[in-house]
């Protein structure tokens, strides 16, 4: 049984990508094996998250690099069978080599001495006005001196180019309807880090953008609902599907998809 009461930007961009991906993920909470991306990006979002517990004065990229191992110690002791993506020695080796860069990549482009977020991995929820909860984490919160806050999102791979830029877009428009409607402040900046390609992309939204973040919000959540009640939930061939876990379940792709388990509740309906 699953329930449809929450909204995270990710599940969001899953239902636009393939609504058949976003029912796997979010009805039938289908387990999808880790990857050796997701599992870098993971460990080298903890290293910057610890790299802010640090003194200012310390925050060297030296001091991040020690932090390396004991992260992936750390995240390998919660679930030990995220070794199994790692064939043998040399792909571990790739794989630290590759996290270096990155963190490196990251002192490329601030200067983190100079930061006092207020805050890190910060999880925030609010609910709309028709029941639906909005959730997520936002990497770090910024707040200047006169008060203007901005929120930061690392992205271990490259900055795509424009037309290919929406989802990232969508979520950091989607953290500032959250903080919005947490405490009535427009965000001053949205701020994403593409450490794999070493830039940044800042932004400023306007309260027109907010509500027309919040517009797209409520058409997504009409179409899921649309969708639970009929229980159709259209796939979509595009070429992301060649690194779909789910591709294997898929009738665009000439497979079955398991029925839909049973959904208790829907807010909004």
């Amino acid at each position: 049984m699953a329930e449809l009461t929450s909204l995270s930007p990710s599940r969001a961009n899953d239902f636009i990508q393939c609504p058949l991906k976003f029912r796997f993920r979010s009805i039938d909470k289908l387990p999808e094996p880790p990857s050796q991306a997701a599992f870098r990006g993971t460990v080298v979002h903890s290293v910057l998250e610890k790299l802010f517990a640090a003194p200012a004065g310390e925050r060297t990229s030296e001091l991040a690099q020690t932090m390396l191992m004991p992260a992936w110690e750390e995240l390998v002791e919660k679930d030990p069978e995220v070794l199994e993506i790692f064939g043998d020695d040399a792909e571990k080796e790739t794989f630290f080599t590759s996290a270096r860069r990155l963190i490196d990549s990251y002192f490329v482009l601030e200067y983190p001495e100079h930061l006092e977020p207020e805050e890190t991995e910060k999880f925030v929820r609010t609910k709309l006005d028709n029941g639906l909860e909005l959730r997520g984490f936002i990497d770090r919160v910024d707040v200047a001196p006169g008060g203007e806050r901005r929120l930061v999102d690392y992205k271990t791979g490259k900055q795509p180019k424009p037309q290919y830029g929406r989802e990232a877009k969508f979520q950091m428009g989607f953290y500032a309807l959250v903080v919005y409607r947490l405490s009535g402040e427009l965000v001053h900046t949205l701020q994403l880090m593409y450490l794999g390609s070493r830039s940044v992309l800042k932004s400023h939204p306007t309260m027109a953008e907010v509500e027309q973040t919040q517009f797209e919000i409520d058409a997504i959540w009409k179409d899921i609902i649309a969708s639970a009640e009929s229980d159709r939930w259209r796939p979509k061939k595009s070429p992301l599907c060649n690194w779909c876990t789910f591709k294997p379940l898929c009738p665009a792709w000439g497979n079955t998809a398991p029925p839909t388990p049973e959904i208790t509740k829907i807010v909004g309906a």
